[in-house]
């Protein structure tokens, strides 16, 4: 999450060997070196202006879990599949956000399905075995906000209010709402998980079940634009952990992968992404309907238009508010607003969401919540200077490219559809609100595994 200067405790995230000189990576040439590693990695910290801890800090505990989320990990169970016995081997499977295509579109200088198949090609030249986009996770959580949505308008009421909706999908502002402020907005936030946890499921349970493999067996990395989601990672609340296994294993912004490969002499075979259905590929990449996210406020909004009035809206028109992260939204009818709906960005346009909910005074059916300004292109984990400031002439070109990628909704996807029925059992089992819907914890609340209070 994006801090005010003032409550920022630390520069941004930097390796002992960046605080002196560049990182010494060896070329892949050297996996039979004395260290037994393919990468000499320094361990990445996470800090106070990469997280979104405005006014707390991480446990000592959790500090050392997400120290231990970098290239050195990575590399670890790389080197471990090529130097151990095969009984010991792992799976390495990638998944990576959209978010994150546009800024290795820009660096690569290719379009977004061609930086797609570099980077894929990249990544299995390293030794990882499968590569998926988390496009199709996202789709599962869009579907099930805007069922939520629907539920919640239906049986709200000023004695048991269910609105505003509050999306979930930022595991910055999600970490932000159970840690800090607690009831009344945790109430609030929707229930359905975000696309990092639904993709974590699909590997570890029905990707694993698929391949005829344990979820501990498969090592799953996160490629996302932003450091909070090395915190999520941390959470438990899916299937798998049952097991043993978190669904991602190992979180790597898009700023850390550059680094890998700019460091790396390996020769690159571009290679299309993989899909969870075995030998199937994707041909191209998609996008969901957000200008620098995955859309939930014009999924959701469309949905509900249809839904519950029988309007049908094609293009949604945001109007500029108190700054341009501070949009709204509003169907009206007969001179009549029957859905208005808000998409707050960064911390100020947040803490105002929240005084006007804690007074309640808030005229929002439904709010996208986001805790980086600009949205998630513009997550800390990318389109970064080296002093750790926004490349703002990056970050212009990273939202041309994103905007040009075809949009598909999630009501489309044939994949979306195929999974809810062999893997959840239908749109309307239980195995649904098992694997794609979680609960909230707040200050003061007993903490569950690995997620330990402040």
């Amino acid at each position: 999450m994006c801090v005010p200067k003032s409550q920022e405790c630390s520069k941004k995230t930097k390796t002992e060997d960046q605080e002196n000189a560049s990182v010494d990576v060896p070329s892949l040439a050297q996996e039979n070196g004395e260290k037994g590693e393919f990468h000499k990695l320094a361990d990445a910290k996470i800090f106070l202006s990469d997280c979104l801890a405005c006014d707390s800090c991480v446990t000592a505990e959790e500090g050392l879990q997400v120290s231990q989320q970098n290239a050195k990990d990575f590399f670890r169970v790389l080197n471990l599949n090529k130097k151990c016995d095969v009984s010991q081997h792992k799976v390495l499977a990638v998944s990576v956000c959209p978010q994150s295509l546009p800024y290795f579109a820009a660096k690569f200088r290719l379009s977004v399905t061609d930086a797609s198949r570099r980077l894929c090609g990249f990544l299995k030249g390293l030794g990882v075995h499968y590569v998926f986009d988390t496009a199709i996770a996202a789709g599962f959580s869009i579907l099930e906000s805007q069922k939520e949505f629907v539920r919640r308008y239906q049986r709200h009421s000023e004695g048991e209010p269910a609105l505003p909706m509050l999306t979930s999908a930022c595991p910055g502002w999600v970490r932000y709402a159970e840690r800090v402020l607690g009831h009344p907005v945790t109430p609030h936030l929707c229930t359905a998980k975000s696309p990092q946890q639904i993709m974590g499921s699909l590997v570890k349970d029905y990707f694993a079940r698929r391949q005829n493999l344990s979820p501990d067996k498969i090592f799953h990395v996160i490629v996302a634009p932003c450091y909070d989601k090395k915190l999520e990672a941390l959470r438990e609340d899916f299937p798998t952990a049952s097991h043993g296994s978190r669904g991602a294993d190992c979180v790597l912004t898009s700023g850390e992968i550059i680094q890998i490969m700019e460091q790396s002499d390996l020769a690159v075979k571009d290679a299309a992404v993989d899909t969870l259905f075995g030998g199937l590929k994707e041909e191209e990449v998609r996008r969901h309907d957000g200008a620098s996210s995955d859309g939930y406020l014009a999924h959701v909004f469309r949905h509900a238009a249809k839904q519950l009035f029988d309007e049908d809206v094609g293009e949604v028109t945001y109007r500029t508010l108190r700054n341009k992260d501070f949009q709204e939204v509003t169907l009206e009818k007969n001179g009549e607003v029957l859905l208005r709906f808000a998409a707050a960005y960064g911390f100020r346009n947040i803490q105002n969401v929240v005084l006007k909910l804690k007074k309640g005074r808030f005229p929002y059916h439904f709010v996208e919540v986001l805790a980086c300004a600009g949205g998630c292109l513009n997550g800390r984990g990318q389109a970064q200077t080296e002093d750790g400031h926004a490349d703002k002439a990056l970050l212009r070109q990273m939202e041309g490219i994103y905007a040009d990628i075809p949009v598909r909704p999630p009501e489309t996807s044939a994949h979306v559809q195929e999974l809810y029925q062999e893997w959840l059992d239908g749109v309307d089992s239980p195995r649904v609100q098992e694997a794609l819907h979680t609960m909230y914890q707040g200050p003061g609340l007993r903490a569950v595994s690995r997620d330990i209070k402040w």
